[in-house]
Parts: structure tokens; sequence; C-alpha cells
């Protein structure tokens, strides 16, 4: 059998496919119409798709967005078909246009591919130029996209909580933003500021249960302290101390939502040998104490 002798819709080896029920979107719009103003009808990830092949001769109510991200492929649209190549995309508004793709019989595409529509899909694709004469567009490679994508995948994959569908319709406005605007969505090289703050917060978070001075991390970075703590002050608006004292707060916050502890213990934990001084600190960072904390945390689960 040769790779041009059969079609088929899905079915390929590792691939992730979800197609969400039209009666589920309209039950969540009616609760949260300004949400879910664009929703995902289907999404999916095809590896290697050999003889992947789809026909729509009366178009479809759906925007489709295929990003192709190693071989071949093509997609034609009325009379004129364009190639898809690695690193390009196409993005289709709602048409009913005759359609028909599939991938190169010879170097089959691997894609990601996401379906959506919404009442106001046709105002939403003229304020993004989303037009059938764009055809393919080049990008560089989407590392935020795909990242994006495995959210909205996992949120789906996790049931249809209203929690899960308000955040994959949420992410969906993000995921079409990084092609879009591609050039706001690249990792550009950093300065050598960001590099010092880098290194200095993956410092800090190493040493959540422990003390740090400012002359030990300013020595971390092989920067005198005035120099270092003006630059840090600088790129995130307050000294090394209070960001540090922040992110074990940060870690106070998760411990107490998600593990049955003793504040005593998570005091220790973080560094602090007196649990009614890490109260103190926490109840004027977090505005409440911790106890506060843990009973608002509870009642939101």
């Amino acid at each position: 059998m040769t790779n041009a002798s059969f079609k088929r819709r899905d079915g390929f080896q590792g691939q992730k496919l979800i197609s969400l029920p039209q009666q589920l979107w309209k039950s969540a719009s009616r609760l949260h119409p300004e949400i879910f103003q664009l929703y995902i009808t289907h999404i999916g990830y095809f590896p290697k798709a050999e003889g992947h092949f789809r026909e729509r001769k009366k178009g479809c109510e759906d925007n489709i967005l295929i990003y192709c991200l190693h071989g071949k492929g093509y997609f034609t649209i009325g009379k004129e078909k364009h190639e898809l190549l690695p690193n390009q995309f196409i993005h289709i508004p709602a048409t009913a246009e005759y359609q028909r793709y599939g991938a190169d019989p010879q170097d089959p595409w691997s894609i990601y591919w996401v379906h959506y529509r919404g009442d106001k899909i046709e105002g939403f694709n003229n304020s993004l130029n989303i037009t059938l004469s764009n055809g393919v567009q080049q990008i560089p490679f989407n590392e935020k996209g795909i990242a994006i994508w495995e959210n909205i995948y996992h949120s789906l994959e996790m049931g249809y909580s209203m929690d899960n569908l308000c955040n994959a319709s949420l992410c969906l406005y993000h995921f079409i933003a990084t092609f879009a605007f591609p050039d706001k969505h690249i990792l550009t090289e950093k300065k050598e500021s960001d590099d010092m703050v880098n290194q200095t917060i993956l410092n800090m978070k190493a040493n959540l249960g422990g003390k740090l001075t400012v002359k030990e991390m300013s020595e971390h970075v092989k920067l005198s302290s005035s120099h270092f703590s003006n630059l840090f002050r600088k790129s995130t608006g307050i000294s090394p101390i209070d960001y540090f004292i922040h992110l074990k707060m940060q870690r106070a916050c998760q411990l107490l939502y998600s593990k049955d502890v003793k504040i005593k213990r998570i005091a220790d934990e973080l560094g602090y040998e007196d649990p009614f001084y890490f109260s103190r600190i926490f109840k004027k960072n977090m505005g409440m104490s911790p106890e506060q904390y843990r009973l608002v945390s509870s009642k939101g689960d």
C-alpha cells in the first residue's frame, strides 16, 4: 500500500483530538455571554498525519487555524490551492466556499489546529483582517502558541466544568494573538540587568527555607551591594529583600491552600523560627492572617 492509496480524517498514532458538543457551548454562553463570545468547537494535534484528508463542499461555519510544525500539506479554498510548510499557518474565516486540505503523501505534515466560532465571529474577523485572501503565512517557531494550545487541550481533557470551559475560551484569544502578532510573542535577547534579576530570583527560590542578605545576593551575581540593589529595584520596582519576602509569601499561600499543615510548620519551612512573626509578615503582605487565608481558600474550592 502506497502513502497516497488511502485517506482518513483522523486516527493517527499519537494524535490529540477533542470535539465539543454544540449544546455545551450554548448552555455556557447563556450563563456567561461575555466570556463565550468565541468558543472552540474542535481542537487537535496530528503528528505525521499520513493520509490525512478533509473535504468540505459547502465550506465550514467555523474559523479554522492550522499551524504546520513539520512536513508538508495543502489547503484548497475555492479554486486556489496553498502549500503549507513547516512554521507556516493558514487562518481561514468561516465561509461557504469549497474547502479541501490534507497531508503531503511523501512528507505528511504534523499540525496543531483549532476550529472556533461565535455569534460575533464576522466582526472579530474584520477586526483582525482574517480573510480568504490571506493565504499561507510564515511565522517563527511558535513556542508560546504551542504552550497555550497545550493548556487549552489539557483544560478540556480534564472535563467540561465551567472553570475549564472559561479557561479554554479565554486562552483561545491568547493563542490567536501569537499568530496575529508574532513579533509580540518572540523571546528576545535579555539585557544584562534582566539576566542578573533572573539569576537572583532563581537563587531566592532555591533558598526559600533560609535567609539571604543583600550582600549575599550581590556576591552571587558578582556586583557591589549598592549597584546590585539599584539595578534590582529599577527592574522590579521593589527592593531585593522585599522581593524575597514576596516569594516566601507566595509559597506560604500555596502551602496553606494545598496542604493541611500547621502554621508553625509552614513558618519553619520558610525560615521563620517564630510563627507569630511569620503571621505578622503574612498579614502585612496578604491583608489577612494565614488562618483567614486558609479559610477563604477552602471556601473557594
